[in-house]
């Protein structure tokens, strides 16, 4: 018998089940829909994080475990294109290559590492259990190896490293450090006006979690009210609006479940109140909104509408976009009417309204703080698409209203092209309209520009970045 025969065999390495970690697991949940489904992060973490209150045992979420998942997700899908870059330099392939399980899970990984708080050994450990859980032993020991060398350097040292030089190529810089695609950091660049002045602070605020903010309906609840709140705080422009500081749960507000308040941007707040508040010459009792989905501004817009005895009409396209509209509105204290009609071929007569919101379908890029995988999923070519149907609605819009009435046009984009491009072109072949100054409807609100249109800013206002043109019919 040989001597490493008679050696005694080591005994085999007992298998350890990998730990479930309910948290990280439904972060991955979330990311895996974004990218396979096309989902938007704020539609499908909600129902997610429902679910696993709704659980008993030591899956059952608490608010801390809710808090962290939702950074998890946010903060991933945010500081995707830096996490990708740091990535790229610790794999042996093109990162196209990596599975896009694997890549979700060294995301959430990274940003544990270098955008979050958690100690180094503790990030490293519950994401290759979470890769043991969701991918299998043998991807977790790649995933583990990448980690460690992302572990290596802070988020400053590696941007130092993957980035390059302002003064080299000033736009890929910003797309790096800022984790924008480089078309979107030239699109807003091009929108500030050019010059390094605020497209940084621009591009950060894009990366800041917003706050929460609720909107009290007029006529049936006040801020007072929704100021009784937990970490509420009024408005910075809206009469209507209460910020929830501390993030909070805004389906736990009653009014907010009673319909009575709803969550709705403050921008977005501005540009309602705006056209409700524009002067007109004549009547006053016939409103549109000709794109009505999923229904904040209508519901604004209506409650603003029955305080003067006036009627509004919310007009949306798609059948499913309209019954959320009519859900917004249900209860409002006066007359409106829900339809689901296609805003370039309209059902009702021109010159029938009073005043005339059209807030088109676009980019979104004004709301990459609510939606951060939009900047990914947009590509410029979409600015093609969505030129003609802006264009279309946007004369929908002035053939509906009256000689003496107002448009508003609305997007929430800042692009050029989306903004004051449409306009222009529609109104030189228009000579019955005329631009009208849409600063002083929005009193106390600073830095709006030369006019007579408004451009809102994140890093300026802390709202998205919605974009408002009044028109007036003059003939």
């Amino acid at each position: 018998m040989s001597e490493q025969s008679r050696r005694p065999r080591r005994p085999a390495k007992p298998y350890r089940r990998p730990q479930k970690d309910p948290v990280r697991i439904l972060a991955f949940e979330a990311l895996r829909a974004v990218d396979e489904r096309d989902a938007y992060a704020n539609l499908v973490l909600p129902p997610l994080l429902r679910k696993a209150r709704e659980k008993e045992g030591p899956e059952k979420f608490d608010a801390r475990d809710a808090a962290l998942a939702t950074e998890l997700v946010y903060g991933t899908l945010r500081r995707q294109g830096t996490y990708d870059a740091i990535i790229a330099t610790c794999v042996d392939r093109p990162l196209r290559e990596v599975d896009p399980p694997v890549l979700d899970v060294l995301s959430l990984g990274v940003h544990q590492l270098l955008g979050t708080r958690i100690p180094s050994h503790a990030a490293v450990s519950a994401s290759v259990e979470l890769a043991r859980v969701v991918l299998g032993d043998g991807r977790a020991k790649f995933v583990n190896a990448v980690l460690r060398k992302v572990a290596q350097d802070d988020l400053e040292g590696w941007i130092a490293r993957v980035a390059p030089a302002y003064d080299d190529d000033p736009e890929d810089h910003l797309a790096v450090v800022h984790s924008h695609p480089r078309w979107v950091v030239s699109a807003l660049w091009d929108s500030l006006g050019g010059g390094r002045t605020g497209i940084e602070e621009l591009l950060a605020a894009d990366n800041e979690r917003p706050e929460v903010t609720l909107v009290a309906r007029p006529g049936r609840a006040t801020t007072e009210e929704l100021l009784r709140e937990d970490a509420a705080v009024p408005g910075r422009w809206s009469p209507y609006a209460v910020r929830l500081t501390e993030g909070g749960e805004p389906g736990a507000v009653p009014a907010v479940r009673e319909g009575r308040a709803g969550v709705q941007d403050e921008g977005s707040q501005l540009v309602a109140r705006a056209l409700a508040d524009a002067p007109l010459e004549g009547r006053d009792e016939k409103w549109l909104d000709g794109c009505a989905g999923p229904g904040g501004k209508a519901a604004l817009l209506a409650a603003l509408a029955a305080e003067r005895g006036a009627s509004l009409l919310a007009s949306e396209k798609q059948p499913h976009r309209a019954g959320l509209v009519a859900k917004a509105l249900h209860g409002n204290p006066g007359p409106y009417q829900v339809i689901a009609a296609d805003g370039t071929r309209p059902p009702w007569r021109p010159g029938t309204f009073d005043r005339v919101l059209m807030d088109v379908p676009c980019t979104g890029l004004g709301a990459l703080r609510r939606r951060p995988e939009a900047r990914w999923r947009r590509r410029p070519e979409d600015l093609d698409t969505f030129a003609p149907l802006q264009r279309a609605l946007l004369r929908t819009a002035l053939d509906s209203v009256r000689v003496g009435g107002v448009v508003g046009y609305a997007t929430c984009s800042p692009h050029l092209a989306e903004t004051r491009a449409v306009v222009q072109d529609v109104l030189k072949q228009r000579p019955d309209t005329k631009l009208v100054d849409a600063r002083p409807l929005l009193p106390g609100v600073p830095e709006l520009g030369e006019g007579p249109d408004v451009q809102l800013w994140p890093h300026l206002h802390g709202t998205d970045a919605m974009y408002l043109a009044l028109i007036r019919r003059t003939g």
